[in-house]
């Protein structure tokens, strides 16, 4: 087996897994403060930073190269930046529609979600489903993206208490707002709505 580089600098690992020993100690949770696109999410994210350098390349491995052990350090982290305070009840990941999972053979938000959920010792629930293909958000326009109201439902009971909705990326914030618009037409109250990026 040859030897695997750190997706985030390159550096050869050796009993590392997903990322060298430096790249994670870069990896700073904090809150979000303000954003005009997403006002109601924002006060609620916790995040590791922009979308650049060691995230993108990190994010971009971990979506489309198949390096699927990325997201215990990444998950890890995010669960490190969420207050107490929040009293996250189950970690709720941002669904892929059937055929794209399919394509890719998993999904990058549950993996991320399963590895919070296990550090915050609460369960994993994948209480959303996705009702329609939509091209790569990543690939459409701003204004494009606004088409993904009611692309989501929820599939199951939904429990009491805090729930932590999980992403990769955040751009614009349609994705999380939609997944966010479900869970509320639903009952989940938005004081008990939190959320977690690992980029945006």
């Amino acid at each position: 087996m040859l030897p695997r580089a750190c997706p985030g600098c390159g550096q050869q690992l050796g009993r590392e897994t997903g990322l060298c020993v430096r790249c994670c100690a870069g990896l700073r949770p904090h809150l979000e403060r303000h954003s005009v696109l997403t006002p109601d999410i924002t006060p609620h994210l916790v995040t590791l930073g922009r979308y650049d350098a060691v995230l993108r390349r990190s994010v971009r491995a971990l979506k489309f190269s198949g390096v699927r052990d990325l997201a215990g350090p990444l998950g890890l982290a995010l669960a490190q930046g969420v207050p107490a305070g929040w009293q996250v009840r189950a970690v709720v990941p941002v669904p892929l529609h059937p055929r794209r999972e399919r394509e890719r053979g998993y999904n990058q938000a549950e993996l991320l979600a399963r590895s919070i959920a296990a550090e915050l010792q609460v369960p994993c629930l994948p209480l959303l489903s996705r009702t329609r293909y939509t091209a790569a958000q990543s690939r459409r326009h701003a204004a494009q993206r606004q088409h993904l109201t009611g692309a989501f439902q929820v599939t199951r009971a939904v429990p009491p208490g805090t729930l932590l909705l999980v992403d990769d990326v955040l751009t614009t914030g349609y994705t999380l707002q939609a997944c966010r618009d479900a869970l509320l037409d639903a009952g989940v109250s938005p004081a008990n709505l939190k959320y977690a990026v690992v980029a945006r």
